[in-house]
């Protein structure tokens, strides 16, 4: 299919996933890469407790922090 032809599908609001590979698919600077921590007991009683009270995982938590951080070392 020419890609004005899966745009036009996709314009006019139609499901467009039957014509995607998502095998293939990447999310450029979002690949992910398993990186290992170690923390304090102190600091993962910490994470963990906020992160209860907000309702999700540890590494949720630690990744929104991280993000927090390194996004306004950037400005």
């Amino acid at each position: 299919m020419k890609a004005k032809n899966l745009d036009k599908i996709f314009d006019d609001g139609g499901d467009i996933s039957k014509y995607l590979d998502f095998s293939k698919a990447r999310r450029p600077e979002q690949e992910q890469k398993r990186v290992n921590v170690d923390f304090p007991v102190w600091m993962i009683h910490s994470l963990d407790k906020e992160a209860r009270r907000l309702g999700v995982p540890r590494q949720s938590i630690i990744k929104v922090w991280i993000s927090e951080r390194l996004e306004k070392r950037a400005c």
